[in-house]
């Protein structure tokens, strides 16, 4: 079991020392207006991230031989600097693999992974065309790419960047699509599906997530659109009698999601279930993003009141948690059950008197 975790940290006394192993997600060295050495670190656990400083690298008690994607046991006292939470590192060493245990590391998902998993074969199981069906049944059946499903993160550091993060995504997914679909008639539900469950796929191979989050070599130089349009299309062509028109929708599906080409969308969305994929996957995105950013401030000992660092994925913005905002208002009352609201009046609401404002009598 870990000593302290990131989440821990903003509870701490400032410069109070402690000790605790953490994984090193980012190291860079700069210099002072002095010219001297200090190294900027990023290091984070399973429960958020934080910046670091060592003011003196050269110190004996620090070791020269660690580097990003290495875990270290680091002795350091919080402060803060411009209201941000910082960690100043006093000793650094780096740990062998018994010395820790990879979960503690990295952030995971909240939520069980055999129900999301469930959740998952439940959508499938409803489909109503068979050859999309056997397409989606085919691939998650494979156990390799299960294995790897069922644990990879959504991204490198942006939404869902987590251990489980792709699976809790997807699902998600599944269930806006579940209550969107039916709206818009002219949409193919089991098309919009099957881009939502497999439009990520290549990640499993773009992604390596042993320590830290990264690129693979493959990923790097093809992208998880394409591996994913590659994976799906050898299993499309095993399928005895697929119909190509419908192969041509998948995969143009698949290869649309991302909505433009600047955002490595290789096609732009040009049949309304891509243009639905594209919709659902970028508001996911956001909203995961913003539960993301929210819970950094709040490690960063910022309050309901203050905005977010910016936020990359929203256009450099900082946001307010307005929900957390306003339930700090003791003013403000709790919200009225529904089944209430047509029998009571409140006080508030028998005193005022609503006159036009636009137009007065």
């Amino acid at each position: 079991m870990k000593e302290i975790y990131i989440a821990d940290l903003v509870r701490l006394d400032e410069n109070k020392p402690f000790d605790s192993t953490y994984l090193v997600l980012s190291k860079q060295q700069r210099t002072t207006k002095t010219a001297k050495p200090y190294l900027i670190l990023s290091l984070g656990d399973n429960s958020g991230q934080i910046e670091s400083r060592i003011w003196d690298p050269l110190d004996p008690r620090i070791a020269q031989d660690f580097n990003k994607g290495d875990v270290v046991k680091v002795r350091g006292c919080v402060s803060r600097f411009e209201g941000v939470l910082q960690l100043k590192v006093d000793q650094l060493r780096k740990v062998g693999a018994s010395e820790f245990d990879r979960m503690d590391l990295l952030p995971s998902t909240t939520y069980d992974i055999d129900g999301l998993w469930a959740q998952l074969e439940q959508a499938v199981a409803g489909f109503t065309n068979p050859y999309l069906q056997l397409l989606v049944n085919t691939m998650l059946a494979e156990p390799q790419l299960r294995a790897a499903f069922r644990e990879a993160p959504a991204a490198k550091q942006l939404h869902h960047a987590f251990l489980g993060g792709l699976l809790e995504h997807v699902v998600s997914l599944v269930g806006l699509a579940e209550r969107v679909v039916p709206h818009y008639p002219i949409l193919m539900k089991d098309l919009v599906l099957t881009g939502v469950i497999l439009h990520d796929i290549g990640k499993i191979r773009e992604l390596a997530w042993e320590t830290g989050f990264e690129y693979t070599l493959e990923g790097t130089l093809l992208g998880h659109i394409q591996i994913g349009a590659s994976m799906i299309e050898k299993v499309i062509d095993s399928i005895p009698g697929f119909p190509q028109r419908l192969k041509i929708l998948v995969l143009h599906v698949i290869l649309s999601h991302h909505g433009k080409l600047e955002f490595g969308s290789p096609k732009l969305p040009m049949i309304p279930e891509a243009l639905m994929l594209n919709f659902l996957d970028d508001m996911d995105a956001k909203m995961q993003t913003l539960v993301s950013e929210f819970q950094k401030a709040a490690r960063q000992g910022k309050g309901p009141g203050d905005m977010t660092d910016r936020i990359w994925a929203l256009d450099q913005r900082t946001m307010l948690n307005s929900r957390a905002w306003l339930a700090e208002d003791r003013t403000v009352e709790a919200e009225v059950p529904a089944e209430s609201i047509d029998t009571a009046t409140t006080e508030a609401e028998q005193e005022y008197q609503p006159q036009s404002l636009l137009f007065p009598s």
